[in-house]
């Protein structure tokens, strides 16, 4: 598999403090990738490092072999598309108007099996025509993503794989629209996109991420396949929490939260 991203010590420095420190990170085609880790760790510096949103006080990002700030925005749009955390519309956009804007400059005409798609693949059809600003957070959230599906299926039918990043997608969803919005990025890396999806659940991670990487204090503290990545050592360490780990018959750990415990300080 070719790598879609890579970074070399990457590193964000603001007013004096280290948000991400000597990050390298390689992501390749066909390849899903759960960044996780405690709040303020750095990960979501570190995913708008990854989409360009910020440029790298010190070391590189390259997409597809190529220095990532080279890229014009129109030019990048077709290589990576991103789901950030919060995205807040407050026109009156029906959510067919913001599910095309994904498309970029494509007519309605030529854009419309792209959307149809979308807004079926992530269940809201019903929904198309809609304002957006009516919905619940997490109808709006599934909006956005059907948008970036979009982006992403309109680039990769000129360029190829491409890359896919979502910061905290699931945070609005309830269990079951979680399930599917994973499920539906692991079908892009099953069809050539790489993925990185920052997730507060570890279970989601563990279920669906081929590899997990844990960052803690900005930097990176474990890069793996979920089993030998997510440990109760680990967890303990990274998340202050006392956990029991079982196992899936495929040897995939499973967090039981009945049993976690805050470590006291």
């Amino acid at each position: 598999m070719t790598a879609i991203l890579e970074t070399k010590s990457v590193t964000m420095q603001i007013n004096g403090a280290t948000l991400v420190d000597g990050i390298d990170l390689q992501v390749k085609s066909g390849e899903m990738v759960a960044i996780v880790g405690p709040n303020g760790a750095g990960k979501s510096t570190l995913l708008r490092l990854l989409s360009g949103d910020l440029r790298a006080t010190r070391g590189n990002v390259r997409l597809k072999q190529r220095d990532l700030h080279s890229y014009p925005p129109s030019q990048l749009a077709n290589h990576r598309a991103t789901l950030s955390q919060h995205v807040n519309v407050t026109f009156p956009f029906t959510v067919e108007e913001i599910v095309h804007m994904g498309a970029g400059d494509m007519g309605t005409v030529a854009a419309r099996p792209l959307v149809d798609a979308a807004l079926n693949e992530v269940a809201i059809s019903h929904l198309r025509y809609r304002q957006l600003p009516t919905l619940s957070g997490g109808e709006q959230q599934r909006a956005h993503f059907a948008r970036v599906l979009v982006q992403l299926a309109r680039g990769e039918a000129e360029h190829g794989p491409g890359l896919l990043l979502l910061d905290e997608p699931t945070s609005s969803l309830d269990l079951r629209h979680q399930i599917e919005l994973v499920e539906i990025a692991g079908r892009r890396a099953r069809d050539g996109t790489a993925v990185i999806a920052i997730l507060h659940d570890l279970n989601l991670a563990v279920r669906f991420a081929d590899r997990i990487v844990v960052i803690h204090r900005g930097r990176i503290a474990a890069d793996d396949v979920p089993e030998r990545t997510i440990t109760d050592e680990l967890v303990r360490d990274v998340f202050e929490v006392e956990v029991a780990i079982q196992h899936h018959t495929d040897g995939s750990p499973i967090l039981l939260s009945q049993l976690m415990q805050p470590i006291r300080m």
